[in-house]
């Protein structure tokens, strides 16, 4: 071919290119390589452009997002750093923040998260497909179930309080009548909201949810650190007077709580004895609070989460055990009937201190008996651990991550008390029994506590047990006999091999069997002695302050400190661990 049609040379005769021929061509070559380049070009721009809108759009959502966040936290910071002066103001007779302020401010912030949650309710309702993902690892039936039983128990709580307070309300502010009142009405609305929608993954209006629920969670810190620190007036007022007994500093606050102006009286006879009643409902006012807490935190992080459509439905039976709920009962009764014969002690036997040192020493006894069992049973259901073979949970999940963090930060306070108890005991030479007992005790709460938490931890990380079907042979449908037609394969096990694989499956399912029932009886066991470890505290024991030692050693100020910020953290400790090995029995 020619690329010089105006001056034909010996191209088309001699079939090779001739110079001025070949520069054309090459010409052509980079010119239609140019060209295809171009719209190469012209099509890769087109084509990216939705990638970039749908990267950017991404990006925008994530800011959004890492925004919603980052105001929710500073919103809990804020009110939890306020609620906590005011606290700790209103606790100190030396600091000009009265109990009014305080209350003022609990009841703003009840109000506000209970607007929020009714609106998140109503919002939920009508819109459809509102809800489209949920957490079922969050808020399971029986962990609802306990915060509706704490929820219906601060009800009476604050029902008692009112009929308590109206009795001043012609000498003193309606503010005191108004916080139970309002408190109840958040009680109630927030134990619907949560039996509702603990498990909602949401995905509408995530920056509000956000903020709500991050409101939630101060909120009831805050409620939190207000019932802890009027439980802890209750044990640590230093006495005006020399004789004035750890038990009477008790009802004496009791009989001035709320009320210390001694001219205002109250218009009717029962205020002590709702003042009396509404004292021992304080500790499942607290423990609700921090079921609500973690409930409402456990939502936070679900908040744009995505989560897998399987579920676990583990019934909860005791078939098959037996030993480890009956030692526990036995253990619970024993712990209860030692319990109340001590506070009946502390609490007439001001001057006898012969009487009061056997009623602390009963206690002491009785504690270290049970925190050794609980140590031993510890120990056996971790080497079932060891020679277990289920696999470890791989999937991530904030409530399983929540679940270890609060055991062993609550832990923490527990270890703390039982430090500084051991610390003084060895430094002062632990000369009486009393000294030796409280020693023995806090060394032995000490391993309890570590040997616990290696336990459960293990446990919630590991696989439920699944039944193994036995294996099954199926017959060669060719082998069989030529009459007969054989459209489906059919399950036909040989004698041979049936009996072989039945008596495999037995052997299996036996070495199975007892592994879950032995963790089954040590869960159980566990569970009680926590309740009976949380009883005690909760409701009024102090032997950290009935027996002198640390005190003498550390003076008063500084033991109270420790016991007061240890404390709350050890009974939740143990209200925690009886609802983690609750799941670990389940599992099992």
């Amino acid at each position: 071919m020619c690329y010089n049609p105006d001056n034909p040379c010996e191209c088309l005769t001699s079939g090779s290119l001739c110079e001025p021929c070949k520069m054309t061509a090459k010409d052509r070559e980079l010119e239609d390589a140019h060209l295809s380049n171009i719209s190469a070009g012209h099509q890769t721009e087109s084509t990216s452009e939705p990638e970039l809108s749908m990267s950017s759009t991404e990006v925008v959502k994530d800011r959004g997002r890492n925004w919603g966040w980052m105001l929710s936290g500073i919103i809990c910071l804020n009110i939890l750093i306020l609620g906590c002066a005011l606290v700790s103001g209103s606790a100190s007779s030396s600091v000009k923040i009265s109990t009014l302020d305080l209350q003022a401010f609990l009841i703003i912030l009840l109000l506000l998260t209970s607007i929020w949650m009714i609106y998140y309710i109503i919002y939920t309702t009508r819109t459809a497909n509102a809800v489209t993902y949920k957490d079922e690892h969050a808020g399971p039936i029986w962990l609802r179930g306990g915060l509706m039983l704490f929820g219906l128990l601060s009800i009476i709580m604050d029902i008692f309080k009112i009929a308590s307070y109206v009795g001043y309300l012609h000498c003193d502010s309606g503010i005191k009548v108004a916080f139970p009142v309002v408190q109840l009405v958040f009680v109630l609305v927030q134990t619907y909201f949560l039996w509702l929608h603990s498990q909602d993954c949401v995905q509408l209006q995530k920056n509000l949810s956000l903020c709500g629920l991050m409101l939630t969670l101060s909120t009831n810190l805050v409620l939190w650190m207000t019932a802890v620190t009027e439980e802890s007036l209750h044990q640590t007022v230093i006495p005006d007077y020399t004789n004035v007994t750890k038990l009477s500093r008790r009802s004496m606050y009791i009989s001035k709580a709320g009320y210390g102006d001694e001219q205002c009286k109250c218009s009717h006879t029962t205020c002590g004895v709702f003042k009396e009643a509404y004292y021992y409902l304080y500790p499942f006012n607290i423990e609700y609070s921090l079921f609500a807490s973690a409930m409402a935190y456990i939502m936070w992080k679900n908040v744009g989460r995505v989560s897998a459509e399987h579920s676990h439905h583990m019934k909860f039976s005791l078939k098959d055990v037996f030993i480890g709920p009956v030692l526990g009962v036995l253990l619970v009764i024993a712990g209860l009937a030692t319990f109340i014969v001590y506070e009946i002690e502390m609490k007439t036997n001001y001057y006898d201190e012969d009487e009061k040192d056997k009623a602390v020493m009963m206690h002491f006894v009785m504690n270290i008996v049970i925190v050794t069992m609980m140590s031993v049973c510890t120990v056996i259901g971790s080497a079932i651990f060891k020679v277990d073979h289920r696999e470890h949970v791989s999937e991530k999940n904030p409530t399983r991550n929540l679940d270890v963090g609060l055991l062993v930060g609550a832990s923490l306070g527990q270890f703390i008390i039982s430090y500084f108890s051991i610390v003084a005991m060895i430094a002062t030479g632990a000369k009486g029994h009393l000294d030796r007992l409280n020693l023995a005790w806090g060394m032995l709460m000490v391993i309890q506590l570590g040997l616990q938490n290696f336990f459960i931890i293990e446990g919630l990380h590991r696989e439920p047990f699944h039944e193994v079907e036995p294996p099954t042979v199926v017959a060669n449908a060719y082998a069989m006999e030529a009459s007969k037609d054989v459209d489906i394969l059919e399950e036909k096990p040989s004698p041979d091999v049936e009996g072989c694989s039945h008596s495999g499956a037995a052997e299996h399912k036996h070495k199975l069997f007892w592994k879950r029932r032995v963790l089954r009886e040590v869960c159980a066991f566990l569970l009680l002695g926590n309740i009976i470890l949380w009883i005690m505290p909760a409701f009024g024991a102090r032997p950290q302050f009935d027996h002198d030692t640390e005190t003498e050693f550390y003076q008063f100020n500084m033991w109270a400190a420790v016991v007061n910020i240890g404390l709350p953290f050890g009974i939740f400790y143990r209200m925690h661990s009886v609802a983690s090995l609750f799941e670990v029995f389940l599992n099992s």
